[in-house]
């Protein structure tokens, strides 16, 4: 270290000023890889490499090879070796507990997504034997959830009526599940998690939301026992439907029967959230007034004096349904289009939930392992006679507080709704629908997030804009319209900040090498004779180049304007002008035509263009414009200070010349 310290003093010594060897690394830097060499570098190190199959590969022999590969598929052939009996107790409690909250709220959400009482239950029992196997998360609860239901019915509704013809409706939404589960699989496959960030969480908020208004309105159909309702989802035609229903004949046993077991269920739900060691009134509340409900109306013959039932529930474990997949439909590109927009919701709502449990418990969720094991979910699923399974924020929020330890509380709940269906689909037959939309407005208060609507107002005002785009999207005209309002304002928003980015002044802070904004902070000095401008913009393009060459340009003109009027000087007060594109990333051809008009427009006015902080890249695209030799390459510094230092001790020499 000593040797190298003397060796840079003494080229110091014999080449020139020390600032050199800077510009010259700088300047004679290598080549950055090729667009092919990062695509084919990206795909070998993220989809056919493993790290811990690549530091293994070594020391252990081909049959252990293939081992690890198979743990870094299914996580549960590593934590299962060290599964003992004392979690096994723990999975198992909160797995009975989760499967009395999930049967009624499978059957409310098979209903919601137009689908028969049996399909949300199946869907409770494959997926989450699949996810126990291949996912990360230790807490999150599988299953059909309402958001992801009202989606389906709302889109495929438009392809096919399921009054009409549930047999063709159900086929449709099966292919959807299959759509869904391969965009999932390929997302986690490749790493394309970030295709499901699109989705911010301002508009999840807002569509949540809107969404949970929506469900709750459509559940007015089985509160009220009404015949006669709407198919659409948004606001004005549901209450509509509501109004013009109530003239019909309708009656008050159903609205009695609801709402009392809702008003019981939300009580339990108020009990158990004043005592945490209470959670499991508020889990069994709903299979309580199912069974309650049920046998009332089974005693009291009340289904003859008007109340609607659920009557037939198919017994029997899932049925096959792979000849019933419409690959051949003539429907099959709103089908895909249904599948990506189902896989992009019910992954963004999962990972959202599993990660705020595994922060409480302080593990790591794996982001793409997660998205693969939801894509084989929901693949074996529709296979299988079930509809899109995600996680659901209240049966995990269950499942968290009865103490389970491992995704075997999920195995427990499946397990628990195959012999529920077999042996309680025929006490089902009585069983109430106004009891089933009480139990899925009970659920709906914890998607609407008040405080979070909040604390995004006071945080950003853009990003409440997309949230009220998405909720009255949802709300006012449909789930489609309401996610692609969300999304389409959170790209303007990104469009804008890149094609109008801000150009800061710089000055340096006293003492320090550092240079920031002087509207940020008002002590910077500024250099006589100097202006330092950054652009605050990731890339350099068609968008922008024109726009910020016309910025710097007036802010010469602004500059030189105010310091003539202050001082009455006729002399040409700005030299040298320094433009710091730290934060520039990616330049393109009209961005490298831009510097070099901002060069020649300065040159006329016998202004030197100064660059500093290029980065590889931007210095590469440079080079092949041949710019850096237009400028001439003593114009190129690796930092802003470097650049001012160089102008000072330039001028005080020249100065002392004079």
């Amino acid at each position: 270290m000593g040797i190298e310290l003397q060796n840079h003093k003494s080229h110091q010594t014999e080449a020139g000023p020390a600032e050199e060897p800077l510009s010259q690394w700088l300047i004679n830097t290598p080549e950055p890889p090729s667009m092919w060499q990062e695509l084919v570098g990206y795909v070998r190190t993220n989809v056919f490499s493993n790290k811990n199959h690549r530091r293994n590969k070594k020391k252990n022999s081909s049959p252990n090879q293939v081992y690890s590969c198979l743990k870094s598929v299914f996580p549960i052939l590593s934590w299962g070796r060290q599964y003992k009996l004392n979690l096994f107790k723990k999975d198992l409690m909160a797995g009975l507990t989760l499967a009395s909250l999930c049967i009624p709220q499978s059957i409310g959400y098979a209903n919601l997504a137009g689908l028969d009482p049996e399909y949300g239950l199946y869907t409770s029992v494959v997926p989450p034997l699949i996810y126990s196997t291949m996912g990360s998360s230790r807490e999150l609860a599988i299953g059909p959830v309402a958001v992801v239901s009202l989606l389906l019915s709302s889109m495929v509704r438009d392809l096919q009526d399921p009054v009409i013809d549930p047999i063709a409706y159900r086929k449709i939404v099966f292919t959807v599940t299959f759509f869904a589960g391969a965009f999932q699989a390929i997302f986690g496959l490749f790493r394309l998690g970030f295709l499901v960030d699109f989705l911010s969480h301002a508009a999840l908020v807002g569509f949540m939301a809107g969404a949970a208004i929506v469900i709750g309105l459509q559940q007015l159909k089985g509160l009220f026992g009404l015949s006669h309702f709407t198919n659409k989802t948004d606001v004005v035609s549901v209450l509509s439907s509501v109004f013009h229903s109530l003239h019909h004949p309708w009656q008050p046993l159903n609205f009695v029967i609801g709402s009392s077991f809702l008003i019981f269920i939300l009580l339990t739900r108020f009990i158990g959230k004043r005592n945490k060691k209470l959670f499991w009134i508020p889990a069994m509340a709903p299979l309580i007034s199912v069974i309650l409900a049920t046998l009332i109306v089974y005693l009291t013959n009340a289904e003859t004096r008007g109340v609607k039932i659920v009557k037939h529930i198919k017994p029997g474990f899932n049925q096959p349904s792979v000849n019933q997949l419409q690959f051949n439909s003539p429907h099959l590109g709103q089908i895909v289009k249904i599948g990506l927009v189902s896989a992009i919701i019910a992954l963004t709502e999962a990972i959202a939930v599993g990660r705020s449990f595994a922060t409480i418990k302080g593990y790591r969720l794996d982001g793409n392992k997660e998205m693969m094991a939801m894509g084989f979910m929901n693949i074996a699923g529709s296979l299988t006679s079930c509809y899109v399974a995600t996680g659901s924020f209240s049966r995990t929020a269950v499942n968290f507080s009865a103490g389970c330890e491992t995704v075997v509380s999920n195995i427990v709940m499946a397990i628990t709704v195959m012999i529920s269906l077999e042996v309680l689909t025929r006490f089902l037959y009585f069983t109430p629908t106004a009891i089933l939309a009480s139990i899925i407005l009970s659920a709906l208060p914890g998607l609407i997030d008040i405080s979070g609507a909040l604390h995004i107002w006071k945080l950003d005002k853009l990003d409440f804009l997309v949230l009220i785009a998405a909720f009255f999207g949802v709300l006012f005209a449909s789930v489609e319209i309401g996610l692609l309002l969300a999304v389409g304002i959170s790209f303007a928003r990104i469009m804008l900040s890149s094609i109008r980015p801000n150009i800061e002044a710089l000055g340096r802070l006293s003492k320090t090498d550092i240079f920031g904004d002087v509207n940020q902070y008002p002590m910077a000095i500024k250099t006589p004779g100097l202006l330092t401008l950054r652009i605050s913009s990731p890339l350099l393009c068609f968008a922008n180049a024109n726009f910020i060459r016309d910025r710097i340009l007036n802010s010469v003109q602004e500059v030189e304007e105010e310091e003539k009027e202050q001082e009455d000087k006729k002399e040409k007060v700005i030299q040298v002008v320094i433009l710091d594109i730290s934060c520039v990333i990616g330049v393109d051809t009209s961005g490298v035509v831009a510097l070099e008009d901002l060069h020649q427009e300065l040159a006329s006015n016998d202004i030197r263009l100064v660059i500093a902080s290029p980065r590889w890249r931007v210095l590469h695209k440079l080079k092949r414009a041949k710019l850096e030799e237009k400028m001439k390459k003593e114009n190129i510094f690796m930092t802003v200070g470097e650049a001012v230092d160089i102008y000072v001790r330039t001028r005080s020499t020249s100065q002392d010349m004079c």
